[in-house]
């Protein structure tokens, strides 16, 4: 009897250490998905987040074994850039130099040469559904993906659908598992028995997991990697569960939803590899688990793969040579005048913010233009006119600040104008209904379909958009014009909105030193955030400001305004040694970078007797814009002798234009150093520029914010880009003239299959060559190297992106050029005569 008793709590501490395994290597497995917001704010996201920690390279032959993903473009790209001489012998043999290569120039690209048309496959994990596919003739990867698919759409979907069918108030094991006991369709496509199996797993997500994992034959501590190509095959709905996560964990710490959507991949193979038994699938299958158990401690060498990734990072060093050469050749301007300047224009950050700001430059000599994040240090939840609830503006990796609502001046015109906007939202629901509906479509398509010919003409010839805007719909255009925000505390619903005095003063401070801008103000000073102007298009929110959470700069930039223009915030910052003249006046703009065009908000503001200063300073944005779309047109694709302003406005609102702006196509490098370093540069477009003065920054902690939070979105946005150009099959969203947008959260190419993350093709290829090549980001930094190893040393996460490779980090000299490029665990190389 004792002997018993001690068998059974054995027994039961083994199954709570498999499950504890379990748990860990489920989460683990989770953590390699990368988070992907959805189309109403989607920002930027590096799709290799969950790999950082690792060396490039090594993250490139992983994930070509767990699932056939390409981290590199075909070598046919990079043998046509030699031939082009954009990528050198020099550059080449500069790699295989640092790999200690025995091979030299011609013999490694006579190899190339040979393997370019090999077909050598990536080997990768094969599951259930991929050995069943192979033995029954039968695509049952497609059929699984379009189940899940069809299953996640209702249940995570935020209101595009009609009828929901799954419950969206359990959980998400839960839901699947009430689901999949009724859902005939598995059993009529010939899985025999699918819903008894199912329904003879548990209801705890991690308990049937475990029955599955026991069903699988897998031992628990070899799961990772399978785990890790079971969301890999779902790895739309994958990241938007862990975006799910993502945000549970920002807001209360909290995570677990990846486990549960593990959960139903791990219980839908497990059931798959029961119901076709009678094809004797599962002796094939243990013999071909045993391939890839391990697989993660010892992934096999593709020689076409490893070229490849010498070919990728000698490109990206031909890359670093041309920027070391450009910063070489130029000399920066040294800042001598003290009269107080014309104007001083504020841009966010965006690779299109430097075509303008240059643009600007030229047109007007008297003009300054600085770079600072679109948010411009004011994390706010924004609330429009109408609404109830509110809008992050600021990065994802913050949490939001304060409350503010839009308002107008006038209480009655703001309160008449607030029913306005939602008699129209609700009678435009009322339509769509009406629209849409099972019966009333049919009705409505016979008498009322003639209506809209004249509609449909004037959008096809381009001359009307097929819809408003939406920060615009339901508003009218003389409202639009005198909306501000209200920045006094007051309470909104239950909770408090508004900016108190002391915060508007800290926040204030924050911003100017952050952006270097704590003397020498201009006349004006202009907060230009930015947005897009595009219909038909999915991912419009995407062409936004990033920094804003997905959203347009305009909120961010009135709130700021107000602040710094507040009197009482300026008498506040002469405490921190900060004088704003009394004639200094900020001005709220928004940059639309698809048409070149920046309104200014708040221009009632401006006194009448300096109206002729202010009509000066407009027609110099008016010329920066023509001059800008000008050179943005030379990209765009378009028929000859056409007019440039035509071309550019009609693809603002045009329904069937698949590239009506390049976006940030071709962001490559980021630069952190004073205007004055970079004023006379053609950087084309490609370049992050961050104003920075390292003399005005006491103990480095505007160095310390710059790099924890501006350089790694920076590189986030570089690496969503290269992601989608060098496997858009995976890591983008394919074909754009294909796209259906399901839950309101993301798209669908086709009309089934996985949620896609990413940018479309057409983002990144205009129909011959790419307008995004694949580069890593280069990272430009002027202060001193120490200081630049302190913020590393403190951080590891982002000392991890340059050890790893992810970015390239670089140091600017005082007189502008790169002097000191990073080689790794804090050490550097000297690219100058002087010695580091």
């Amino acid at each position: 009897m004792s002997h018993l008793k001690t068998s059974t709590m054995n027994t039961l501490e083994n199954l709570d250490q498999d499950f504890k395994i379990l748990m860990k290597s489920m989460k683990t497995a989770g953590k390699k998905i990368a988070p992907v917001w959805p189309l109403e704010n989607f920002v930027a996201v590096n799709p290799y987040l969950g790999f950082t920690e690792k060396r490039f390279e090594q993250v490139a032959h992983e994930l070509a074994t767990a699932g056939d993903i390409q981290m590199t473009l075909p070598s046919s790209f990079y043998l046509k850039k030699i031939e082009e001489g954009s990528l050198k012998k020099e550059d080449i043999l500069q790699v295989l130099k640092q790999r200690k290569s025995k091979l030299g120039y011609k013999e490694f690209i006579q190899s190339v040469e040979k393997n370019k048309d090999s077909d050598e496959s990536m080997i990768y994990v094969s599951t259930v559904a991929d050995l069943a596919t192979q033995v029954t003739q039968k695509d049952w990867n497609r059929f699984v993906t379009s189940r899940i698919s069809q299953w996640a759409a209702s249940y995570f979907d935020k209101g595009q659908a009609i009828w929901i069918a799954a419950d969206q108030k359990e959980s998400i094991f839960k839901a699947w598992k009430t689901e999949a006991q009724f859902d005939k369709t598995p059993e009529l496509s010939g899985l025999k028995d699918f819903r008894k199996i199912i329904q003879s797993f548990p209801d705890h997500p991690i308990q049937a997991a475990q029955k599955a994992i026991e069903l699988l034959g897998i031992p628990v501590d070899q799961t990772s990697f399978y785990f890790h190509r079971l969301l890999l095959k779902q790895g739309g709905w994958a990241a938007h569960v862990a975006r799910l996560d993502w945000d549970n964990q920002l807001a209360a710490g909290k995570d677990g939803m990846m486990e549960e959507f593990l959960a139903v991949l791990i219980c839908w193979e497990a059931g798959l590899l029961k119901s076709l038994q009678g094809f004797e699938i599962m002796t094939l299958w243990e013999d071909l688990k045993d391939q890839w158990i391990g697989s993660e401690a010892d992934l096999e060498v593709n020689k076409q793969l490893t070229e490849n990734l010498i070919l990728q990072e000698a490109f990206d060093l031909a890359t670093q040579r041309k920027l070391i050469e450009k910063f070489k050749n130029i000399k920066g301007e040294n800042k001598t005048k003290k009269e107080q300047p014309k104007a001083q224009a504020v841009f966010c950050i965006d690779v299109r913010s430097e075509v303008f700001r240059r643009n600007l430059e030229l047109v007007d000599q008297s003009i300054e233009t600085l770079g600072f994040a679109g948010f411009f240090g004011f994390p706010i939840n924004y609330i429009p006119l109408g609404h109830q609830s509110g809008e992050a503006q600021c990065p994802v990796l913050l949490k939001t600040g304060p409350t503010i609502e839009e308002q107008l001046p006038d209480p009655e015109t703001h309160e008449k104008a607030v029913k306005e906007r939602i008699l129209s939202h609700q009678l435009g629901n009322v339509w769509k209904s009406f629209k849409s509906g099972a019966v009333t479509c049919f009705s409505f398509v016979s008498p009322m379909g003639i209506s809209y010919l004249p509609k449909i003409f004037t959008d096809s010839f381009r001359w009307t958009r097929p819809v408003p805007h939406p920060d615009k719909q339901g508003i009218s255009s003389s409202i639009l014009k005198g909306k501000t925000v209200q920045l006094e505390p007051h309470y909104h619903e239950t909770d408090t909105a508004g900016i108190p005095l002391d915060q508007q003063i800290q926040m204030a401070k924050n911003a100017l030193k952050a952006m270097s801008l704590t003397d020498d103000f201009g006349k004006f000073v202009l907060i230009v955030g930015h947005g897009s102007s595009t219909v038909n298009n999915p991912h419009a929110t995407g062409y936004d400001c990033g920094a804003c959470g997905g959203h347009t700069g305009e909120a961010n930039a009135k709130v700021a305004a107000a602040v710094l223009n507040n009197r009482e915030v300026r008498t506040g910052l002469l405490q921190e040694n900060i004088f704003i003249p009394v004639q200094t006046i900020f001005l709220a703009c928004l940059h639309d970078t698809t048409t070149d065009e920046v309104t200014i908000f708040n221009e009632q503001q401006v006194p009448s007797h300096r109206s002729q200063e202010l009509e000066e300073l407009k027609n110099s944005l008016k010329n920066a814009g023509k001059a800008s779309r000008t050179e943005r047109a030379l990209r765009m694709s378009s028929q000859k002798n056409s007019s440039v302003e035509k071309m550019i406005f009609a693809k603002s609102k045009d329904w069937s234009e698949t590239r009506p702006e390049w976006g940030l196509a071709g962001c490559s490098t980021f630069v952190v150093a004073n205007r004055e370093k970079t004023r006379n540069l053609d950087l084309e477009g490609k370049s992050f520029l961050h104003s920075y003065d390292w003399k005005k920054d006491q103990g480095f902690s505007i160095l310390e914010l710059i790099m924890t939070a501006p350089m790694v979105v920076t590189s986030w946005i570089n690496l969503q880009y290269y992601g989608s150009t060098v496997d858009n099959k995976h890591h983008g969203s394919g074909n754009k003239t294909l796209h259906n947008v399901t839950s309101g959260l993301g798209v669908i190419e086709g009309f089934s299959g996985d949620l896609r993350v990413g940018l479309p093709f057409q983002a990144v290829h205009d129909g011959e060559n790419y307008q995004h090549e694949p580069n890593r980001l280069q990272v430009i930094i002027h202060a001193p190297l120490e200081a630049i190893n302190g913020v590393l040393e403190k951080h590891p996460s982002v000392k991890n992106l340059c050890d790893n490779e992810w970015i390239f980090l670089m140091a600017m000299d005082e007189e502008g050029h790169i002097s000191d490029r990073y080689k790794g665990n804090l050490k550097w190389e000297s690219l100058t005569q002087h010695v580091a």
